[in-house]
């Protein structure tokens, strides 16, 4: 009597495939929600059922991911520098992280500076500047010490709002100050030395189970993906381009030789492959395009960055959120320099050579000055006021941020995982067999193990990390 044929296990399609998958069934709804209109009487109109229901989807997976952040990235970064070897080594990398963002930003306002001159959006629109007004918040460099120095021990702020007599209280986080008070924790925790060795364990342990949770959420990321390109077509669609046509096109110009010129460029100069870096980095890149939140995709591209493209967790749980929240070359550079150049011509003012340095010089400082807060209104809002220029033509552009969001945060999201790669690679810390392997087909193939290597500490950077469990994931989450 023959044996059984053992059971064969269902085998679902990849991540980035479930993404795509997600992506035109969304575009699909979303196009369907947008043909059936809003609904109520005249001046009451209210978005239909099916705009709802893609809009909660994807709100809510963005909040998920959001609600991990904070736990994540304290633990992972006190786990990592309580375990580091040699703290000036940290202190070096960190350096270096920083110069990176400074070079490829500063590359990155260039590109923008030049298609604004080339492109002339201000002049090639049909808008009228009587209908502008400026934004309800702005962006100033105050918000530099506000949003670097920590208001409390969770970095947690609060606002609330008074609609019809009712008041509502929103409770935000800011990630810039969660990573300077997991680094002063990390390092008393080290300097603490077998004293601190309890806290030490607990907070690895603590930090395996948040990364279990968050792996079943981003396991909801092609549902989010539906959720939130759905209700992106249904609420703005494309007629809002047409005033704006040149504007836009010249802003994914920018994203697109930034994404696909610069950043090769650099990759190629540092001899790593530009195949293995976008197939390692692609799933991080999809989803910042989708949600267009860096901070809710950070889990994912903390994933990419250490387990497919082979960068030492003990550096990349440090460099991905500093990225996150300082490392914006859509959002901080590009998109405010062609904005800037746009409502200068709109308006009919002239710009010196004095105010294109500005625009670069906020564009590489900048970013780190309105860290921790939301979008790309603020650094906008801080380059305009910082050249003098009205205030009253950004809210001409905000009809179309949505769409341009998109390109912006998976550029964003893109140089957030480069900087790391390229640094590990220059101090010969980055696993290259693993680099050159990279994949994005088995980003949760080993997601079921159990992460026993969570207790061990981690290596220094400078240390051989390929021994390491592929499946840990020292994580941080914009």
């Amino acid at each position: 009597m023959s044996a059984p044929s053992p059971q064969r296990r269902l085998r679902w399609p990849s991540f980035s495939v479930q993404i795509i998958a997600g992506l035109v069934l969304g575009l699909l709804l979303g196009w369907v929600a947008r043909s059936m209109g809003e609904v109520g009487p005249a001046g009451h109109e209210t978005p239909n059922w099916l705009t709802t229901t893609l809009g909660t989807i994807g709100s809510d997976f963005v909040t998920l991911l959001k609600a991990v952040v904070p736990p994540l990235v304290f633990l992972a970064i006190v786990v990592s520098i309580a375990n580091l070897k040699g703290v000036a080594n940290a202190a070096r990398l960190a350096w270096k992280t920083l110069l990176w963002f400074a070079i490829t930003s500063l590359v990155a306002v260039s590109i923008g500076i030049a298609l604004g001159l080339v492109f002339q959006p201000g002049k090639h629109t049909s808008l009228d500047i009587s209908q502008g007004s400026a934004p309800s918040h702005t962006g100033t460099w105050i918000d530099f010490l506000t949003g670097l120095i920590p208001g409390n021990f969770l970095g947690l702020g609060a606002s609330t709002q008074i609609t019809d007599g009712a008041a509502e209280t929103n409770v935000s986080f800011n990630v810039l100050q969660i990573v300077v008070i997991a680094i002063v924790v990390g390092i008393a925790a080290y300097k603490s030395g077998k004293k601190a060795d309890p806290f030490i364990a607990f907070s690895r342990s603590a930090l395996a189970i948040v990364q279990k949770v968050l792996w079943w959420i981003i396991r909801l990321a092609p549902l989010g993906t539906l959720g939130l390109i759905g209700n992106a077509v249904a609420s703005y669609g494309w007629d809002l381009l047409s005033p704006l046509a040149r504007f836009a096109i010249a802003i994914y110009v920018g994203l697109a030789l930034v994404l696909f010129v610069v950043y090769p460029v650099i990759l190629r100069s540092n001899g790593l492959k530009v195949s293995s870096y976008f197939r390692g980095a692609w799933p991080a890149i999809q989803l910042g395009f989708v949600s267009r939140s860096s901070i809710g995709t950070l889990p994912v591209t903390e994933r990419v960055t250490e387990r497919n493209l082979g960068v030492p967790k003990s550096y990349a749980s440090f460099a991905v959120p500093l990225g996150a929240t300082t490392k914006m070359d859509g959002c901080a550079s590009i998109y405010p320099a062609v904005a800037a150049i746009f409502i200068a011509q709109l308006f009919g003012i002239h710009l010196s050579l004095t105010d294109y340095l500005l625009i670069a010089f906020v564009s590489v400082v900048g970013s780190a000055a309105t860290a921790g807060l939301t979008g790309a209104l603020v650094m906008l809002t801080l380059t305009v006021s910082t050249l003098g220029l009205p205030l009253a033509g950004v809210g001409l552009l905000l009809a179309i941020d949505p769409i341009l969001d998109m390109g912006r945060t998976a550029t964003n999201v893109a140089g957030q995982v480069l900087v790391p790669v390229v640094v590990a690679k220059r101090e010969g810390i980055l696993d290259i067999e693993q680099y050159q392997s990279a994949t994005a087909d088995d980003l949760f193939s080993d997601d079921d193990a159990d992460v026993t290597s969570a207790g061990a500490p981690a290596a220094a950077p400078g240390a051989d990390d390929a021994t390491e469990a592929e499946g840990e994931l020292v994580g941080s989450a914009r």
